[in-house]
């Protein structure tokens, strides 16, 4: 038997890596995942990552792999989490552990790098970071060549070049701009396309991953932009339910739009805009329920069926999932979480039940403003660990009111890593018929009826909350020395 030709995917999310062998038409000839560490400092703010065990873990996927089919590897892609910064040497190593996006400690870098740049959000990169760390490591920042996003630092370490990314519609930073806001941009490397070839794979990188030297290295892009790609949004009204520890809701329109609590910008397909925004910690929140609070006593799939038996609005118990403030809509990294309306009725399953709800109110949350700013949602996909959850799908479609797309291939980041370098070989002519190609619906899930006014009333219960127990939230910060 002939060996299969596959583009080696790596999609590195905030708590793990996903990797896998993917042909140019889209079928996945193996996957796997390993998770990884965050260090968080509560007290300072910091959450940081060994980018070195990044790369550890891709050399052992790989392997992994391998094994399991015997493949040919004509191109890598990675991308990455962010905006988070990897500050490396001129031999492409780290200077220091990567300063993660849940890390707060650059929050007043953002005002002054906006108003010298006209850029904000996440448009400004790793910058804030980076002022971050030359004003408080100086020591440390002058020892950096170059400060990368993760997924830049993946490329470089590959053998390809170290490269800003650009996307589709979308300048480089501005550079006068950053100068003037005192950041060192000698360190920022060339611009560079999202989606074209940076290099080849280096003889000591194969090496490392049991491959050949010489396989093109394709830049890849930040996570949510994969997940784009990968889950098969191609036209205005395609919408996406990012899935992950952050969770984040987005959808393409033909026109920029201003909404409350969201941002716009280029998409990665030319001639079309994402509007939406990122939450912090929907999708962390089951995973935080099993392990700090059940003390990993019950699998995931427990939690999932006895949340699936209990009613939907798990019987008047709503829950806030800002367990590490919150990004959009209210953009407070200041805000907690809470269960509200508990009573001694409320067991195991109302709990997760709320949680899992709670994920599809969020979603709904920054949804709102940008449909009542005239936006129409023809579908939301599903991606990640969560959309292998017929329930967790069924409750986004009842919460929303979208018709639920559910991929063939959940791990959508990955896929979308695929996609990209599928186009950047030259497999196809451009990325629209890339995605058609690569990216297939398996099941379409439609909004129940007899839910609605439940999950209506459960809505503007969830959407009043939080401004009401601010005022608690920022009292209760002065008996808390971690804040």
């Amino acid at each position: 038997m002939s060996r299969q030709a596959a583009i080696l995917a790596l999609d590195l999310g905030t708590s793990d890596l996903k990797a896998g062998l993917v042909a140019t038409d889209g079928r996945v000839l193996a996957a796997t995942r390993v998770t990884h560490h965050t260090t968080v400092d509560s007290r300072s703010g910091g959450a940081e990552q060994d980018a070195e065990e990044w790369w550890r873990a891709i050399v052992g996927v790989t392997r992994e792999l391998l094994t399991a089919v015997d493949a040919d590897v004509i191109a890598v892609c990675a991308d990455g989490h962010g905006p988070t910064l990897v500050a490396v040497d001129a031999d492409g190593r780290p200077v220091r552990p990567a300063i993660t996006w849940l890390d707060s400690r650059s929050k007043d870098e953002h005002a002054p790098l906006a108003q010298a740049t006209g850029q904000s959000g996440w448009r400004l990169g790793v910058t804030p970071a980076a002022r971050w760390l030359e004003r408080n490591e100086p020591q440390v920042a002058s020892r950096a060549r170059w400060y990368l996003t993760s997924w830049e630092f993946l490329a470089l370490r590959l053998g390809g070049a170290a490269a800003e990314t650009v996307v589709a519609g979308h300048d480089a930073l501005d550079r006068a701009g950053l100068v003037s806001a005192g950041l060192s941009v000698d360190r920022l490397p060339e611009a560079a396309a999202a989606g074209s070839v940076v290099g080849g794979l280096s003889a000591e990188a194969a090496a490392a991953l049991g491959l050949t030297a010489g396989a093109p290295v394709v830049l890849g892009l930040v996570d949510a932009y994969a997940s784009f790609l990968g889950a098969g949004l191609r036209g205005p009204g395609d919408a996406i339910d990012t899935g992950g520890a952050s969770g984040g809701f987005g959808v393409y329109w033909d026109a920029p739009i201003v909404a409350q609590g969201s941002q716009t910008a280029a998409a990665p397909l030319p001639g079309l805009y994402v509007i939406g925004g990122a939450m912090a910690a929907t999708g962390a929140a089951l995973d935080w329920f099993r392990t700090a609070v059940l003390g990993s006593a019950v699998t995931v799939d427990a939690l999932l069926d006895e949340a699936g038996g209990t009613p939907p609005g798990a019987e008047g118990l709503v829950f806030l999932p800002y367990l590490a403030g919150e990004r959009s809509p209210v953009n407070d990294p200041a805000a907690r979480g809470a269960f509200v309306g508990l009573t001694l009725g409320h067991g195991r399953g109302h709990l997760a039940r709320a949680i899992i709800e709670a994920a599809a109110l969020a979603v709904r949350h920054v949804a709102t403003p940008i449909l009542e700013a005239g936006v129409s949602v023809t579908e939301l996909h599903v991606c990640g660990g969560p959309a292998r959850s017929e329930l967790w799908n069924q409750v986004k479609a009842d919460v929303t009111g979208f018709t639920v797309a559910v991929p063939a291939v959940p791990e959508t980041a990955m896929l979308g890593s695929a996609v990209l370098a599928a186009r950047a070989i030259g497999a196809y002519d451009d990325l629209p018929e890339a995605i058609g190609a690569m990216v297939r619906v398996d099941r379409r899930l439609e909004p129940r009826p007899e839910h609605r006014a439940t999950y209506e009333a459960l809505f503007e219960a969830y959407r009043a909350l939080y401004p009401a127990i601010r005022p608690v939230v920022r009292r209760l910060a002065e008996v808390d020395p971690a804040r």
